[in-house]
């Protein structure tokens, strides 16, 4: 699943269909077969967690997620496509651009009524609510769950996958297993968090341990072999909720358990 710097830039590159008039839609699944958006202006496109709100005018949105693989191509029209047609989902036209949805859930909405899609989400990491007390309140009111699976929650605060996951707890010094009540400084975890997100926003590549070399560009996700602080051998497991698993980094000496026995 994308993380949120990446919804973010997402959200800008649909931003050139800003101020143009769609002159059709193309929705390619049979829920939205019938709906055509032809004709509305486009007003703008915010991103909120993982989420995309393409907002039209007459009150209209168009929502989308990219879930685990999905992504939109912005481009001149007619310059040809990118991935194979039978994964586009949505086609979105102008007289000059084309903004084509692949593998992404869709839904058009009222405006009024995007907060039956978000509302549930906690405050968005890149977002102009992001609150982080109220970040800290979500997270406190779940102290037996092990923080690694409480960060990709995101009702407790949006915006974090599994990269800044387990990039963030390494550099909080904290084991993801550990429940929410026994991290040792949990506003400092939601501000490195914050701080990861804000740092890539505008990046293509993620860069957590300020070193650019191929292999030495994050600290713990998906690497093999010793911690690039310690040497010690980095481990990996499932972490998540049944069903739900996530596969999750973490170095054993730099991030020692703080479990405790009930």
């Amino acid at each position: 699943m994308p993380e949120g710097d990446s919804v973010w830039q997402t959200a800008r590159r649909l931003d050139v269909l800003t101020g143009q008039v769609l002159t059709s839609s193309d929705f390619r699944i049979p829920s939205l077969a019938t709906v055509d958006l032809g004709g509305r202006t486009v007003l703008e496109t915010v991103s909120r967690g993982k989420h995309l709100l393409t907002r039209l005018e007459d009150g209209m949105t168009l929502h989308s997620h990219l879930r685990m693989d999905g992504r939109w191509d912005v481009q001149q029209l007619r310059s040809g496509w990118r991935r194979p047609e039978h994964e586009a989902r949505v086609v979105l036209r102008t007289e000059k651009t084309e903004a084509i949805g692949y593998a992404v859930l869709v839904d058009v909405v009222a405006t009024v009524a995007e907060e039956s899609l978000v509302g549930h989400l906690g405050p968005d990491l890149l977002g102009p609510d992001w609150d982080p007390a109220e970040a800290l309140r979500r997270l406190e009111r779940l102290p037996y769950v092990p923080i690694g699976e409480a960060l990709l929650d995101q009702r407790n605060l949006a915006g974090i996958g599994n990269i800044y996951r387990a990039e963030a707890c390494f550099l909080a010094g904290v084991d993801p297993h550990d429940p929410v009540s026994a991290v040792p400084d949990l506003a400092k975890l939601i501000r490195i968090c914050h701080q990861l997100l804000e740092a890539h926003r505008d990046r293509h590549s993620r860069i957590t341990t300020g070193d650019r070399r191929p292999g030495r560009r994050l600290w713990v996700y998906q690497r093999l072999g010793g911690c690039l602080r310690c040497g010690t051998p980095i481990r990996t497991g499932e972490l998540g909720p049944e069903g739900q698993e996530r596969t999750v980094w973490w170095c054993p000496s730099c991030q020692p358990p703080r479990r405790t026995t009930s």
